[in-house]
């Protein structure tokens, strides 16, 4: 249902939550979440300019949440790179349907509304909160308390 570009973009932006306030290379997000550097730097680059991120350059540089983990939500993640697109008319453009869609439109309609829900009702906090013995990302990172406050 996700393309493999949301899904980094949530690896990434969940890495940096847990290392807020620390800045984090490409390099270090990349190697943290096992996405391919390269991919990873496009996706970054465009969750900066969607304001998600920030990026210093420099000694000491690197990425950063632009919006505090406990208010940056999946759904704003999601929609940086891919909105979430809702069936609003008829996808087959049948004029008979127009915006009166058909059952099985109607039910996706339903499905893709329950999944924007979820999404804009989880912050990264409450994701790296959530008790669970798989912590996000990988096998060696110790699950922290709380997400540290800027």
């Amino acid at each position: 249902m996700f393309s493999q570009t949301v899904e980094y973009a949530l690896r990434a932006v969940v890495h940096l939550a847990y290392e807020a306030p620390d800045p984090r290379t490409t390099d270090q997000i990349a190697t943290a979440t096992k996405v391919p550097k390269a991919y990873l730097a496009k996706i970054l680059h465009g969750l900066t300019k969607k304001g998600v991120l920030r990026s210093q350059r420099g000694l000491g540089g690197g990425m950063t949440l632009a919006i505090p983990a406990e208010e940056l939500t999946i759904l704003d993640v999601v929609n940086a790179v891919e909105p979430i697109r809702r069936i609003t008319t008829c996808p087959l453009n049948l004029p008979t349907h127009g915006v009166r869609l058909c059952p099985l439109h109607k039910r996706m309609d339903a499905a893709l509304a329950t999944v924007e829900a979820a999404f804009k009702n989880t912050t990264l906090a409450e994701i790296l909160a959530e008790p669970s013995d798989s912590v996000p990302l990988c096998d060696g990172m110790p699950q922290k308390l709380k997400v540290r406050k800027r």
